[in-house]
């Protein structure tokens, strides 16, 4: 029986997914790092810590230590965030259905928890989720499916009692390792790409969320 819901956050509840790309290539490029947009996806769905590190193994650059870039990129990310992040579409929809069932609701993301935070309060949705919780806060951020297991102990909820919402092909995969039900909203240009097929459950947009898609489960 489905008793929580975990929700990742970039590109699933909020329209962050080109935040990102535009601090990462703004960021990098300063240390000569040819990063394109195109380039992004390779890492999209990573902690920052993790891309900075990813970036660094194939253009590493002298004397800047990789935490300032890491507090940079988040910096910027946090700027732009404030001034015009959107709410995915029918993502209220999908949190008031949830709490109407009574399920109990996370945020799981790789984004660190000052971002989580502005982006719960930009939303005006911090009152529908019971648990926030940081990959940054884990030995290994996703796929490894430690941050979704870790919000499910803090909501006091089994592992198999859990639905979490992705948008990343990273996500999916670290809720699968999770042993959790997977619904998965890819990004349109991502739709393509097979991957996918390890969730549950695949949609094109949280508009397309039905209850009854997790309470059968």
């Amino acid at each position: 029986m489905i008793q929580a819901v975990i929700f990742d956050m970039d590109g699933l509840l909020i329209d962050s997914e080109p935040i990102w790309k535009e601090s990462e290539v703004k960021i990098f490029t300063q240390y000569g790092v040819p990063l394109t947009y195109a380039m992004t996806k390779q890492t999209m769905g990573l902690r920052t810590e993790d891309v900075v590190n990813y970036w660094y193994h194939r253009y590493p650059w002298a004397a800047t230590p990789k935490n300032v870039v890491v507090r940079q990129i988040d910096q910027l990310v946090l700027d732009i965030i404030q001034e015009k992040a959107k709410p995915m579409m029918g993502v209220i929809d999908v949190l008031n259905s949830c709490k109407q069932a009574g399920l109990q609701m996370a945020v799981a993301s790789s984004s660190s928890l000052e971002i989580i935070h502005t982006v719960l309060e930009k939303l005006k949705i911090p009152t529908y989720i019971d648990v926030i919780h940081s990959a940054q806060n884990e030995e290994h951020g996703k796929p490894h499916p430690a941050v979704f297991m870790t919000a499910a102990d803090q909501m006091g909820v089994p592992i198999h009692s859990c639905v979490v919402f992705e948008d990343s092909i990273t996500g999916v995969i670290a809720a699968k390792a999770a042993g959790m039900v997977c619904i998965a909203v890819p990004q349109h240009s991502d739709k393509e790409d097979g991957r996918y097929a390890i969730a549950d459950i695949v949609i094109p947009s949280l508009k397309q969320f039905r209850l009854d898609m997790i309470m059968a489960n």
